[in-house]
């Protein structure tokens, strides 16, 4: 196992730049993910790392050595795609035990590597069995197993849940977390699902358009996103945003969002000098607006007067499809709440939680912080 390096790695296919400048460090028996939307650069970074792909300028790093011009057989790694890739005519076993074996492995280290998989993946009483006899989640952990035997320096998975159905993908999630406290691997994890990206993830590095936008740990994408591009994609539902300007106001300072007005308090805005008279995105994610009628502890609420058009009831939560002004938003309430669609409703933003962004450059400005509890902000109609 080793530490993993891109410095200023991009890849082009002919004038469409699929890679741009990617730097990034990944630290020996880390979870990386990789995560973007379909297009984003993160399937062409981890093909660029195996060597299915050449680079086009930059360098690719393992441990010490510098890897662009190795073969991707010599590079020490082991790949899961999306597509089991299993030899139908072999057992289970073979199809763990072929790449072992065309290394000429002996067989009694075969056998112990692939009865050690078997145990690590639960799959021991399969290994008589042909892929046909299969499901698709026991699968997926043969084509693991494969990769496990070779004792690579790094796991390279892209994309290896699409195939399954949604319940058997929340259970395979938790198998692969545990694989990897077992093994203490690196792993090197491709998805365009946030939802496996915050749950499996050490630290997410989230694309777009061949570009890093961010690299941080899942609690740090969500309570600090960089841009709105982040913003956006770290979150389910996603967050919230409403088109603003800023002005000063006695006590503090305005948000306009031309649907309603927010008054925050000095202690709330905190020093919003800067953003005074400039186009802003406010931003706020649907956990974070409430039914007034049930307010967690600590919220700081300022109500906005909205008319709902859907309800979700989720059993544990409710979704509210909101509407101020002919503003639609969605806030993610208390499934107590008794809210109707058609009827108005007062929707609680938590203003200790919400987010200005730059309307031209869209990098974030500030988290507003977490005001005193005796200062509490006041939504005003248009």
């Amino acid at each position: 196992m080793a530490r993993i390096s891109f410095d200023k790695v991009s890849k082009l296919y002919g004038s469409v730049t699929a890679l741009k400048e990617l730097s990034l460090d990944i630290e020996n028996g880390e979870f990386l993910v990789l995560v973007g939307p379909s297009g984003c650069g993160k399937s062409t970074a981890l093909r660029l790392l195996a060597g299915l792909e050449e680079v086009s300028a930059g360098r690719i790093s393992i441990g010490d050595r510098t890897v662009n011009d190795v073969n991707a057989k010599d590079r020490d790694l082991a790949m899961v795609f999306q597509s089991y890739a299993l030899y139908p005519h072999m057992s289970v076993y073979d199809n763990i035990a072929f790449g072992l074996k065309i290394r000429k492995v002996p067989k009694p280290e075969i056998a112990e590597r692939v009865a050690e998989a078997a145990r690590i993946l639960g799959i021991e009483e399969l290994l008589k069995r042909k892929p046909r006899q299969l499901s698709g989640g026991q699968r997926q952990r043969v084509a693991l197993g494969r990769a496990i035997v070779r004792q690579p320096a790094a796991f390279l998975l892209d994309e290896p849940l699409s195939n399954l159905d949604a319940k058997l993908r929340v259970q395979t999630r938790a198998e692969l977390a545990k694989l990897h406290e077992r093994l203490g691997a690196t792993f090197i994890y491709v998805t365009h699902d946030q939802v496996e990206a915050m749950t499996m993830a050490s630290r997410i590095a989230v694309l777009n358009d061949g570009e890093l936008q961010q690299l941080g740990t899942p609690q740090e994408l969500y309570d600090a996103p960089a841009n709105l591009f982040v913003a956006g994609f770290i979150g389910s539902p996603a967050m919230n945003f409403f088109g603003t300007t800023v002005t000063p106001a006695e006590g503090g300072y305005r948000i306009d969002a031309a649907a309603f007005k927010l008054d925050l308090t000095a202690a709330v805005g905190l020093d919003l000098r800067e953003q005074a008279g400039q186009e802003t995105v406010l931003g706020i994610r649907p956990e974070h607006i409430h039914d007034p009628a049930f307010l967690p502890p600590g919220v700081v609420p300022a109500v906005i007067e909205t008319t709902v058009d859907v309800v979700e009831a989720m059993g544990s939560e409710t979704f509210l499809h909101l509407a101020a002004d002919g503003m639609p938003f969605i806030a993610r309430v208390d499934a107590r709440s008794q809210a109707k669609a058609g009827q108005r409703f007062g929707a609680a933003f938590d203003l200790s939680r919400i987010y200005l962004f730059d309307s031209a450059s869209k990098l974030a400005v500030k988290r507003l912080g977490k005001p005193d509890q005796s200062d509490v902000g006041v939504a005003t109609p248009s």
